[in-house]
């Protein structure tokens, strides 16, 4: 893997063909010195954004690049920091660009996403042979493949050539006790090589179990360094993995406070911090 810090702050959604991860942001959902943990990947001249919380637009924007030019997205769940841009995605979209960007989603979470989140904001905008705008008004929609033989819900799809595994995880509420009973939420194994966990309580069978399906060379994974308790995982819960499983282990969506446990993070086995801004070229 080789760091590359973005140059003269403008981003590039094509690259050499190599396996790519690009964070618009690192931080948890109130962070104020880094933008939100949203994701960019870049493969050739295929690229995927997973979220698009409600900087991201702005953080585009500073990089150089209007937010109408990445035309591939998928969310993981229905928090601001998520989900918050995407008004502005397809506004931006319909009226400015005239041209509907490309959302992989499942039935049922496009019910949750729309009905529960967007819909307000976007549907009563014109109307169209008589009736208001549908999610279809506003993306190009593909569905997700259910697949057979995981230990969780799995969903399999491609971005021309990336692949990817969505995986429920187990976020909110607090009380749930396994992914399944938990409410919309998934993580991603990117080329069956890069697990991402998405937004996650401890969950280490989500680690353990796919690790073990797949030659995982990298996991980017959810942490906060206040004491365990609330809907993510804790650094003094992630510290009880196996030594190998946290030596390949990045942390994310963390607080402002990460100068003081930079430390912490070393002497406890873990690979490093998710930098911003940088992109992470897998060989």
């Amino acid at each position: 893997m080789i760091l590359q810090d973005v140059q003269d702050k403008k981003l590039s959604l094509s690259n050499d063909g190599r396996l790519s991860f690009f964070f618009v942001g690192v931080g948890s959902a109130f962070s104020k010195r880094h933008y939100q943990n949203n994701l960019l990947i870049i493969k050739g001249q295929d690229h995927l954004m997973v979220d698009c919380g409600t900087k991201t637009p702005q953080a585009i924007y500073e990089l150089g690049i209007p937010i109408t030019q990445i035309r591939n997205f998928y969310i993981t769940h229905s928090h601001a920091d998520h989900i918050g841009g995407l008004e502005e995605v397809m506004l931006m979209s319909r009226y400015v660009l005239r041209q509907k960007p490309h959302i992989w989603i499942t039935e049922v979470y496009q019910h949750l996403l729309w009905d529960m989140s967007l819909r307000g904001g976007c549907s009563f905008n014109d109307v169209v042979e008589g009736r208001d705008l549908t999610f279809g008004d506003h993306w190009e929609i593909h569905r997700p493949d259910w697949l057979e033989g995981y230990p969780r819900e799995t969903y399999g799809f491609k971005v021309g050539s990336l692949q990817f595994k969505a995986m429920r995880t187990k976020h909110i509420p607090a009380d749930a006790r396994n992914w399944s009973d938990s409410s919309w939420s998934t993580g991603l194994v990117v080329d069956d090589r890069i697990l991402f966990s998405g937004d996650t309580r401890f969950d280490p069978q989500l680690v353990t179990d796919y690790c073990s399906r797949f030659n995982i060379e990298y996991i980017f994974h959810d942490c906060q360094f206040f004491p365990p308790g609330g809907v993510h995982a804790s650094i003094d819960e992630l510290k009880d993995l196996p030594a190998s499983i946290k030596s390949k282990m990045i942390l994310m969506h963390y607080g402002d406070d990460w100068e003081r446990n930079e430390e912490k993070v070393k002497s406890l086995g873990f690979h490093s911090l998710a930098r911003q801004w940088t992109y992470y070229v897998f060989n």
